[in-house]
């Protein structure tokens, strides 16, 4: 039970041992000084104790050679005196000729192999005799030629040896006080050096690597800073839509001076940038995928709104009409009613139709495609619009470099050109001159409706495309001159993209001008562009001008070429 207690007492996600601390947490401006300070008091250990016992053992070889060199001296000195009769002064006379070493003992064993007489060479003054304590600590060495160590007392530690002979066996010893000086000497230079050095090299260590960190350093701190920006709801940066949501800065990256190549905390940062920049990138396409599903959805509302409007409208009307008839002949003269429910009838039925010729177009499904001659096609849309509003001034320019033949449906193609001078018709006022032109040259085909009217608000020019796009938001329209349903030129932009083409518009007060972008047949499709703009600079109103003697063009009826159609 009291495990259980505390188990759910512990913080989520951390246990004792993660709040312990770890000597691997700590960072590496103390963890690499430590690990080189400690790899160079190893080296400088093992270095100091290989001269040690290098100096050691040369210093010990060097005296035990001394040493072995002596006593073979005495013992050639003495064989010359060995048939005179075992004289033990006469064997240490060696000690007495000059170049003898301060401290150098020499002795006489007798056959049980204790020392019967020695002597030692003292710092001045002839050589005295050594006492029985010290006598003492020499016994019991073999005349083989074998190196001792002994302590005698009072001269200290000695090296000695003794060989034998055909007379009596000799000792001589030289003292290791001079050695172990020497070796003493040598250790504590050692260890000066050695701490000096020590001391000198963890401190220039410890300022490199300080320095070669500072750039990890600083790519760390961008890490964390980009760490602690909240990326579950930050918005990516650059410029939005004044209606889209409001952007964060810009995440913090590494900075080009410590993004070098050449050295593994530039490719860190090398590759935290790139990262940041993936990140900033899949921000901003999350952002615009958020965006437009907003836009989806409202366009979505609106779409279903308008539609509904649209069709509640004539419904209603249709409704009205029929109660008036149920209510006898005298409220409603039936010719009038029938006229009006049969024209609202269809007004519905246009709109249906349009809603599914949008909703093909959006599913994919092309057009039917044949060979269509745009200048023809161009023609006879300009006719039906003078005679359907002879109020203002159509003209029409072919401006012809090749044949304007295109691969497409004629019928949608000739809607499009309708759509858009219907338009001109509706949203211009009396007397306005409409110029239709179509262009032709060897990779595309362009049609221009331009007209010399009010233009269009600039706010409402940039959905100018959009489905149910009014000028008049309110939806009332008292009469059929004062706009129709809002799918018209949604209408022409679908069937244009459906077509491979691009469609754009360009308006100001005093001029608006439509432009269709159409490949030329065997020619790729065009690439869609921001073609919706307010010019800044005027543009003539005249038609373009056109030659007295266009180009031939073998579908191209001669009255209807760059004439005026008022």
């Amino acid at each position: 039970m009291s495990s259980r207690l505390r188990h759910r007492l512990r913080p989520h996600g951390r246990s004792p041992r993660d709040r312990s601390p770890s000597p691997h947490g700590r960072s590496l401006r103390s963890r690499l000084p430590l690990l080189v300070g400690v790899t160079l008091v190893v080296v400088c250990a093992v270095t100091a104790l290989t001269v040690f016992l290098v100096q050691r053992a040369y210093l010990l070889g060097d005296l035990d050679q001394r040493v072995t060199n002596t006593a073979e001296r005495v013992q050639g000195g003495t064989r010359g005196t060995a048939e005179a009769g075992p004289d033990a002064d006469k064997d240490l006379a060696f000690l007495d000729q000059r170049g003898q070493a301060v401290g150098t003992i020499g002795g006489t064993l007798d056959v049980d192999g204790y020392v019967s007489a020695a002597r030692v060479v003292p710092q001045d003054g002839d050589p005295r005799s050594l006492n029985a304590a010290q006598r003492a600590a020499l016994d019991g060495i073999e005349a083989d030629g074998s190196l001792h160590t002994r302590t005698v007392p009072g001269l200290g530690t000695y090296r000695v040896t003794a060989l034998g002979g055909s007379g009596h066996a000799v000792l001589t010893g030289l003292p290791m006080d001079g050695v172990r000086d020497m070796i003493r000497d040598l250790v504590v230079v050692e260890a000066v050096v050695a701490v000096v050095g020590l001391a000198a090299a963890g401190c220039v260590c410890a300022v490199v690597i300080r320095r070669q960190l500072r750039p990890l350093g600083r790519v760390a701190a961008a890490a964390a800073e980009v760490s602690r920006s909240a990326l579950d709801r930050a918005e990516a940066t650059g410029p939005t839509p004044a209606s889209g949501p409001t952007p964060v800065p810009g995440l913090v990256r590494v900075s080009e001076r410590d993004t070098d190549p050449g050295s593994e905390a530039g490719q860190v940062a090398a590759a935290l940038n790139r990262m940041i920049d993936h990140v900033e990138s899949s921000l901003a396409e999350r952002q615009r995928g958020e965006e437009e599903i907003r836009r989806s959805e409202e366009r979505t509302r609106r779409l279903l709104a308008d539609a509904s409007h649209e069709l509640r409208t004539p419904l209603a009307a249709i409704a009205g009409y029929a109660e008036l008839m149920n209510r006898g002949p005298g409220m409603i003269e039936p010719t009038l009613a029938w006229r009006r429910v049969s024209a609202e009838s269809a007004r519905m039925t246009g709109l249906v139709e349009d809603l599914l010729l949008l909703a093909r177009l959006d599913e994919g499904r092309l057009p039917h495609s044949a060979e269509a001659d745009l200048a023809a096609l161009v023609a006879d849309a300009v006719w039906d619009a003078r005679a359907t509003g002879d109020d203002h001034d159509w003209q029409l320019g072919l401006l012809l470099d090749t044949p304007a033949l295109v691969a497409g449906d004629e019928a949608r193609l000739h809607q499009v050109v309708a759509n858009l001078l219907a338009n001109a018709r509706m949203h211009t006022p009396v007397g306005t001159t409409v110029v239709t032109s179509v262009e032709a040259t060897d990779e595309r085909r362009v049609i221009r409706v331009r007209d010399n009217g009010p233009g269009i608000p600039p706010a409402l020019l940039p959905r100018v495309f959009e489905r149910f796009t009014r000028a008049d938001a309110s939806r009332s329209r008292p009469d059929a001159r004062s706009g129709g349903s809002g799918l018209g030129l949604a209408i022409a932009a679908a069937i244009t993209q459906a077509h491979g083409g691009r469609i754009g518009v360009e308006s100001e007060p005093g001029h608006t001008e439509f432009t269709i972008e159409l490949p030329a047949i065997g020619m790729p499709r065009l690439l869609p562009v921001d073609t919706v703009s307010a010019s800044s600079t005027p543009t003539p109103t005249s038609p373009p001008p056109t030659s007295p003697h266009p180009t031939p063009a073998p579908t191209r009826a001669p009255d209807i070429a760059s004439s005026s159609m008022s």
